[in-house]
């Protein structure tokens, strides 16, 4: 059994590169994406997925405090049966198992905590194969985007919080001598003691989409800043985080501590545990990702809590020009197309001018713009095999409703269409629509299309094309925008105007980097400066928002003056 202290000793060396990458913010990754036998071992992919199936139709082997029956909740978007369930929460149980650990979890220390965060790191990138198989089969991502996002990217961002976090918890001393000079006697003197201290009991609200990507970060960043955490998975993706919680119980136990610093929060949909767990007077923290009418909520009802949210918003690329024309359609085509447009980053509104934009394959109105699109489409998605590795397969109903809503308005310029995948016949898989719009048909595309839909908007031309994407992005909020343009006059309007809007901007992607991914240690997510989200992960409020550094001083004997 290693200690909190020893953890982090062991640890040392990777703490300290992952605190100098989140401060350089080049490329920089502690846990490599690709899953390679001659990386993780020749068992590794086999002997992963033998674990991933040997949880099927059984309750999940993890304790929960006060747990009141089962649930079973999850279906495979892939037609898999899963038969998975879990011990069902108690609410108040779980607030009240969690605040008994804050003194014991506080003793350990900042150190010691991230010691133990990064040892639960390294114990889930273990399980990586076995992990990637519960994110594909809850979320419905194709394998290795379920790998490579559910597992090294997840455990990247979760790195860089830690990093964060302890940077920020030791950035004052622990321990301090005060000595002030008195005239004609002895100067007074103190020792003083800094204690960080956690807020309280923290809760993490998943999402279905990317349970572990989206949650690492707050879980982590409160642990480590002296919180106890309850995960509340949704229910439609419980395995991921379920895993994710048996590992940190498992090195919390192992460690000497009590497990039930973090805890697992299961529910029947409808249950409600989220509002209850998030207005209960001992949550103080609350991290979430979903819909924006939940996040709203949230904001305006846990009034005793920080909360930190990720919403919906009306991601948007601005077309005025471009020097390469394949390369736009070709990385334009993917981003619509990966996951099937179930990211919180996938563009939704293309704006293009009425008089069409310049390109270096000749002049394109918006008529000949939507078409080469479709084309570009098409020719990504042509093959089934292929298709169904990029598009993974669609969520739920909702995302299904949505697209069959767009696909049946007018002015279709790329209709979705039925993809046949062979290693599972039961998979639900869509190609993207694409619909045109003017800019006068505001209710439409200023409501998010949450999947494969998007908008070919005309607008009068590019300054109006801003001027919507500013106001759009104000009213509604974005987590990305994107502009095409040859012109420095114009890059330098369209960097104004995502300033204005409160949003990162990406300029002229044409290669292997897409609007809709982002890279832990260097990319932002979130910005806080829109209504999509309220913090991003490297804003110091993301982490100083969870803690206090509390003072106790004492007199100790003075040095005589001479």
């Amino acid at each position: 059994m290693s200690t909190p202290a020893e953890l982090y000793e062991s640890h040392r060396e990777l703490l300290e590169r992952a605190t100098r990458a989140a401060v350089e913010r080049d490329y920089w990754s502690a846990f490599p994406e690709s899953p390679s036998k001659s990386i993780y071992g020749e068992d590794a992919a086999p002997s992963g997925e033998r674990a991933f199936t040997a949880l099927l139709g059984a309750t999940f082997p993890v304790d929960v405090p006060g747990a009141v029956g089962t649930v079973s909740t999850e279906h495979s978007p892939y037609g898999m049966e899963l038969g998975l369930s879990y011990p069902r929460a108690d609410p108040l149980a779980l607030v009240a198992a969690a605040r008994a650990t804050i003194p014991s979890w506080r003793a350990v220390g900042p150190r010691g905590r991230a010691g133990i965060a990064v040892e639960i790191l390294r114990r889930i990138n273990a399980r990586g194969f076995e992990l990637a198989h519960a994110v594909q089969h809850t979320t419905g991502q194709a394998f290795v985007m379920a790998f490579q996002a559910g597992g090294p990217h997840a455990q990247d961002r979760a790195l860089e919080a830690i990093a964060f976090a302890l940077s920020a918890a030791v950035r004052m001393p622990s321990t301090s001598s005060w000595t002030k000079p008195q005239r004609g006697g002895d100067p007074l003197a103190m020792t003083k003691t800094g204690t960080v201290v956690g807020r309280g009991v923290a809760l993490v609200i998943g999402c279905t989409t990317f349970p572990t990507w989206n949650s690492y970060p707050g879980l982590f960043a409160s642990l480590v800043t002296g919180n106890p955490v309850i995960v509340k998975p949704h229910p439609g993706a419980v395995l991921p985080l379920a895993i994710t919680v048996q590992v940190c119980r498992e090195v919390l136990a192992e460690a000497g501590l009590n497990p039930d610093v973090v805890t697992l929060a299961a529910e029947e949909p409808g249950d409600g545990i989220a509002a209850t767990l998030a207005t209960h007077p001992d949550v103080r923290i609350v991290d979430f990702t979903g819909s924006s009418s939940f996040g709203d909520w949230l904001e305006a009802n846990a009034r005793q809590a920080v909360v930190y949210t990720e919403k919906a918003g009306l991601n948007t690329v601005v077309l005025d020009s471009t020097d390469d024309y394949r390369g736009l359609l070709r990385n334009l085509a993917f981003s619509l197309s990966l996951y099937s447009g179930q990211m919180c980053t996938t563009p939704q509104n293309l704006l293009i001018p009425r008089s069409g934009i310049d390109t270096d394959a000749g002049h394109r109105t918006p008529e000949e713009f939507g078409a080469d699109l479709a084309t570009a489409l098409g020719k990504l998605l042509g093959d089934p095999k292929r298709a169904a590795g990029t598009l993974g397969a669609i969520v739920n109903d909702g995302v299904l409703a949505r697209l069959a809503e767009a696909g049946g308005l007018p002015g279709v310029v790329s209709p979705s269409a039925e993809i046949a995948d062979e290693q599972f016949p039961g998979a639900t898989i869509r190609t993207p629509v694409v619909l045109r719009l003017a800019a006068a048909d505001e209710k439409l595309y200023t409501r998010e299309w949450f999947g494969p839909v998007s908008f070919l908007i005309t607008t009068d031309d590019t300054g109006h094309s801003l001027r919507i994407l500013t106001e759009t992005v104000r009213a509604h909020g974005a987590l990305t925008a994107l502009v095409h343009s040859s012109s420095p006059s114009v890059l330098t309007a369209a960097r104004e105007a995502a300033l204005d809007a409160g949003v990162h901007l990406s300029e002229n992607l044409t290669g292997g980097v897409f609007v809709n991914q982002t890279a832990a240690f260097s990319d932002l997510h979130g910005t806080g400066a829109n209504p999509a989200a309220t913090a991003s992960l490297t804003d110091d409020y993301f982490v100083t928002g969870r803690f206090f550094t509390l003072q106790s001083r004492h007199h100790v004997p003075s040095t005589p003056t001479a």
